[in-house]
């Protein structure tokens, strides 16, 4: 049975942009320009984005390579002009999106997602305004198909709010948040209630993408400290998302906020239904001790399966235990244009990775859920 949508075209819950060399220069407040993120070339390299204050640059040739051989990331060594142009032209984007069969795609950062972990806030703050001005240009062309989350710094809870309540009113369907916040507590405190409150009002989902911040620390590239060789720190990096997740879960966030709605993004999916399983084990041996969720009314599991939606590429074992999750809290991403993406042959590895679904079932990840979670009119 060939796996098809019922209704024409997936949705990609997880795309990117590719941040152009001028868009912080153009858009960073004044007192920022001299240092703002910029482009140059590097020796082996190609055209690397450069953030001041950070260690890590953003290589583009290894960054956007979607459709590429694996032993092209050997070298990588791209010119801006050289990488796919809907990485930063909404219009050119249209066409990626009709090639790969996606009909619309909520897109991340590139630049500006490793902007989260960066040690000077206000800094910090005034390039993720920058990359939320230019995002409103870029998805000007088909603001229906090209969907735009802007990032916040979580600075402070009272800032933090005003600023979810002026994405909601600028039309965004969501909010990126960083892995860690900006404050001197993090997200369990009960100082931050009000903030999940307001975002329970306004229905917006909390985006947390990997290497935003956290564990993860700035990714790949970053030089931490890695047992067994330099690619064992691919496998660490979704243990942020699930830090979080645990920590959302098991401090009784969602018990105090059901309607609150949490997405991993790029962490995959098919190692959730064993997390549960470790959360509830730990609830039913460990809470009065732990004294962590000793006060919840339901088990972890139950937490996670309702408030928690997760995405993924090529992950086919998400696919084969999708009914030992909640299938409505999956959502299939293509990850265009950086170098995990299935793109252009996404049809071909879903056909493959979904074919034992039913059509209820397939609808429901590679469209339906990631439309009802956006509220996308597509």
């Amino acid at each position: 049975m060939e796996a098809t949508l019922t209704r024409t075209g997936a949705i990609s819950a997880d795309s990117h942009v590719t941040e152009p060399p001028n868009l912080f220069v153009d858009h960073l407040e004044p007192r920022y320009r001299d240092r703002a993120p910029h482009m140059i070339r590097k020796e082996g390299s190609g055209e690397v984005y450069v953030i001041p204050g950070m260690k890590t640059d953003v290589p583009y040739g290894r960054m956007a390579a979607a459709g590429k051989d694996p032993k092209f990331l050997e070298d990588a060594n791209m010119l801006f002009s050289e990488i796919h142009r809907g990485g930063w032209d909404g219009k050119a984007r249209l066409a990626d999106q009709d090639r790969d069969g996606v009909v619309a795609e909520i897109i991340f950062p590139t630049v500006a997602m490793l902007l989260a972990n960066h040690p000077d806030a206000d800094y910090k703050r005034a390039c993720f305004d920058a990359y939320n001005r230019w995002i409103l240009e870029f998805q000007e062309p088909a603001p229906d198909r090209l969907i735009c989350l802007p990032c916040t710094s979580v600075i402070s809870v009272e800032e933090t709010i005003k600023e979810v309540r002026r994405f909601k009113d600028q039309g965004f369907r969501g909010v990126i948040f960083p892995g860690m916040p900006g404050t001197d507590e993090d997200y369990d405190h009960p100082s931050f209630e009000p903030l999940w409150s307001v975002i329970e009002e306004l229905d917006l989902p909390i985006n947390f993408h990997v290497f935003a911040g956290g564990k993860d620390s700035e990714g790949l590239r970053a030089g931490g400290v890695t047992r067994g060789p330099a690619m064992n720190r691919f496998n660490s990096v979704i243990r942020a998302n699930q830090d979080l997740i645990g920590m959302f879960v098991l401090s009784g966030i969602f018990e105090r906020h059901p309607r609150l709605k949490l997405v991993g993004v790029e962490g995959d999916a098919g190692w959730a239904p064993h997390f549960a399983y470790r959360m509830d084990h730990a609830w039913e041996k460990h809470r009065y001790w732990l004294k962590a969720g000793a006060d919840l009314k339901e088990k972890p599991s139950h937490y996670f399966h309702e408030n928690v939606y997760l995405t993924f590429q090529d992950d086919w074992v998400a696919f084969k235990v999708a009914h030992l999750m909640n299938p409505r809290r999956l959502l299939w991403a293509n990850d265009f244009p950086h170098s995990d993406a299935t793109w252009p042959h996404s049809q071909a590895l879903l056909a493959e990775h979904a074919r034992h679904l039913s059509d209820q079932e397939r609808n429901w990840i590679l469209r339906d859920n990631t439309r009802e979670l956006y509220k996308l009119d597509v």
